[in-house]
């Protein structure tokens, strides 16, 4: 195991899709855990409560501090009552890491605009409502760090035209947040993960095709979502004070060459 610093301790974080399903663990599981090993206390949220309490018993487990919180984050609400359940539990809110999105494989021409809507409202709006209302809480504490999980696939075509979208609307609402924000002390960043390897992309994933995805990257291997929980311990920390409105991509250089798989099961 990596040697910790503690870089978190005194933090408050929120994580949102801190659970996993399958076997396994997600960058949101893997990112909660972390943040936990570097001293902070988190919220971990999930719309299955189920799926988050996998988490909190690992996190517990390792002598680690952790709420859990039932919500969907698309629900203006239910967001800005995660924020108050964590201000009242915790009296502060440090850190949002927004983890929640999916993916829907077809063309505009293919494509249900109730699918489109649903698929914008998990991947862009949720980050919206959660911010909404934790940049005032942080602005209470002098300020505090948030992280969006975009995606490379923002950067390149794709068959899931809505992920991609989505993705790169991510982007803008970070670099957006940013600027609006930075002078009250809110410092607002986005991962943009490739070809990592998790639960929501192995059912879909034959070895053949794992092989094929580490080819696409410069380091010719498939990522993990420790990667992406480490780029997200790095922004969530003070080490990153003076970084904000930045894109961290996380994909062995995939995103450097001209080769890719072209399909979704790259994406995170």
């Amino acid at each position: 195991m990596t040697k910790l610093r503690r870089r978190l301790e005194g933090k408050v974080a929120i994580v949102t899709g801190a659970g996993t399903r399958g076997a396994g663990i997600g960058n949101g599981r893997a990112t909660a855990t972390l943040f936990a090993r570097e001293g902070a206390e988190v919220v971990l949220v999930d719309v299955e409560l189920a799926h988050a309490e996998e988490t909190r018993a690992a996190i517990i487990a390792e002598g680690g501090i952790a709420s859990v919180f039932e919500a969907d984050v698309t629900n203006d609400e239910q967001c800005k009552e995660l924020v108050e359940f964590t201000t009242t539990e915790y009296r502060r809110l440090d850190i949002l890491d927004n983890n929640v999105g999916n993916s829907h494989r077809a063309t505009v021409t293919e494509i249900d605009p109730v699918d489109w809507d649903s698929i914008m409202e998990l991947n862009v709006k949720s980050m919206m409502l959660t911010s909404r209302y934790a940049i005032p809480a942080m602005k209470q504490n002098g300020g505090g760090s948030i992280i969006n999980i975009a995606s490379i696939a923002s950067l390149r075509a794709s068959k899931s035209t809505v992920y991609t979208a989505s993705k790169a609307a991510v982007i803008g609402l970070t670099k957006s947040m940013a600027g609006d924000h930075g002078r009250e002390g809110i410092r607002v960043n986005a991962i943009s993960p490739g070809p990592v390897f998790t639960p929501m992309v192995a059912w879909r994933l034959s070895d053949e095709m794992r092989v094929h995805r580490s080819k696409t990257t410069a380091l010719g291997t498939e990522g993990t979502p420790w990667d992406v929980a480490w780029a997200a311990v790095y922004l969530a920390s003070d080490e990153s004070r003076w970084v904000t409105g930045s894109v961290v991509t996380v994909d062995g250089g995939s995103s450097i060459l001209s080769r890719h798989a072209y399909t979704d099961e790259e994406m995170r």
